[in-house]
């Protein structure tokens, strides 16, 4: 009977104190309504327009562009420098799962300055069985990409990569040891459904990247191509610039415009001090970012909780409201974005099959019946501007000087692929299919951008009758005489 009394009156307690815990526990979390709205998660987005706006930019990648890439075998050009196109290395092709992929934003900065508890602010996913790990020591040991699907699950790295309907199955070439370094988390969430996120290990400083079992740099390098929008996460207690730092920075070299400074856990610090860290943030990367306009800087503190008391929450608050609007505008842009990545690719291959084609006829006009191949070929590779090899695309076409390619990138495609194996463009055309470089060359000039005047339009991208039954034209051939 005493037991029962006892059981009685604990329960009621019981309770009263779990109610208790929860009012303290929201009276210390953030309001989030501010990123609902500024993201505009509660609209309906028009998924029928955006849907055939992609199936005609797919139509016009696969019948114009992916031929030229094929036969000049594009994807084997490697550069050595770094485009200054954001989003892609020369030499690399698009494929489906990049061109329907999200907008990408990448998280990147020293340990334990926030970059997963940021994530996991953005998404609200703190007290949840899968928030991101966070804590004073280094945490995150793996590059996990947070992305949307039908129910909340974890993807291992190495089905990521074997899977080529995702934008990742290019990660396979870093190895075994870096797949096991790689997670996916899936789950439905309405700001998924218009982004990904990708949080990084943290940089520490004393330990040798060969210690991580995996080309650290050479993967952060494929996730800065490839992310619309970078984040680069400091702390008041990390502003220290060594090897490592310096390395991203070097990396992250004509990406300025996709960089964002985020000053995290502001709040930790008085408005005085708050001030010299600031100053200090930036006389230690002023030397890395060698730019005009430097790159814009966030101060405050992204994470679930209120704001410490007697700091600038005003400034915050307003900070953090800037920063969810620039994550709006990549979100809102993310497919003109993907129209002008494709017209700039489609540039270069077009750039780089002139180019084998100049190689190929000037080889053929060198040639005689007692000519070596292997020598007459290896006097053009090694000097190509005594045979007019880049000036004639100059001269003869509309090509940039700066979009020209580095002439020693094809000292190493011609020795991987030898000049015979490639037909000049003149002979690249056919009945059914037309000739390869007017088809290009019709995409760049006229198809990508009327799809991007009627995405701004506002008007429906519908495949026409032809583009969708692939309606068969006479080829015109440039290259003929008359």
């Amino acid at each position: 009977m005493k037991v029962l009394v006892s059981l009685c009156v604990f329960v009621p307690l019981l309770a009263l104190a779990t109610a208790e815990e929860e009012a303290v526990l929201e009276s210390i979390l953030r309001d989030r309504s501010h990123i609902e709205e500024t993201l505009r998660l509660a609209a309906d987005e028009k998924a029928g327009d955006y849907a055939a706006a992609l199936q005609k930019l797919r139509k016009i990648y696969h019948s114009s562009i992916r031929p030229m890439e094929q036969a000049y075998k594009y994807n084997e050009l490697r550069q050595h420098e770094i485009s200054a196109y954001p989003g892609r290395t020369l030499g690399d092709s698009a494929t489906d799962g990049e061109i329907t992929s999200k907008p990408m934003v990448l998280f990147l900065g020293p340990w334990s300055v926030g970059k997963s508890s940021m994530v996991n602010y953005l998404l609200g996913l703190q007290d949840t069985p899968y928030q991101l790990y966070t804590g004073a020591e280094p945490t995150t040991s793996e590059f996990t990409v947070i992305m949307h699907g039908e129910k909340i699950r974890t993807v291992e790295g190495i089905v990521m990569a074997a899977d080529s309907s995702r934008s990742f199955s290019p990660l396979e070439k870093f190895g075994q040891n870096f797949l096991e370094k790689l997670v996916g988390i899936e789950m439905p969430h309405k700001l998924l459904e218009r982004v990904t996120f990708v949080d990084t290990p943290g940089i520490i400083e004393n330990r040798k990247q060969q210690e991580r079992g995996y080309p650290f740099n050479d993967v952060c390098q494929w996730f800065i191509d490839r992310a619309d929008l970078i984040f680069v996460v400091f702390d008041p207690t990390k502003l220290d610039v060594g090897l490592e730092l310096e390395m991203l920075f070097r990396q992250l070299k004509g990406r300025e415009s996709q960089i964002r400074i985020i000053l995290n856990k502001a709040d930790s610090l008085a408005t005085q001090d708050l001030m010299r860290v600031y100053g200090a943030l930036f006389w230690s990367l002023a030397p890395l970012i060698n730019v005009t306009e430097p790159p814009r800087v966030y101060v405050s503190s992204f994470w679930p909780y209120d704001y410490a008391p007697d700091t600038s929450r005003d400034l915050f608050k307003r900070e953090e409201i800037s920063l969810l609007e620039d994550l709006n505008q990549v979100i809102e842009n993310r497919l003109e974005n993907k129209i002008a990545f494709i017209r700039q690719h489609g540039i270069r291959v077009r750039i780089h099959a002139l180019l084998v084609d100049r190689y190929v006829q000037t080889f053929k006009e060198r040639m005689s019946f007692f000519s070596d191949p292997e020598l007459v070929f290896q006097e053009i590779v090694d000097d190509p501007d005594k045979f007019y090899i880049f000036k004639s695309i100059l001269a003869k076409t509309n090509v940039s000087k700066f979009d020209l390619p580095n002439r020693d990138a094809y000292r190493d495609f011609f020795g991987i692929n030898p000049v015979s194996s490639f037909k000049q463009l003149s002979s690249q055309c056919s009945y059914a299919g037309g000739c390869l470089l007017e088809k290009i060359e019709r995409a760049i000039t006229h198809e990508l951008p009327s799809l991007l005047g009627s995405i701004n339009s506002g008007k429906n991208p519908t495949l026409s009758s032809c583009e969708a039954t692939g309606c068969g034209e006479k080829p015109k051939n440039r290259y003929r005489r008359n």
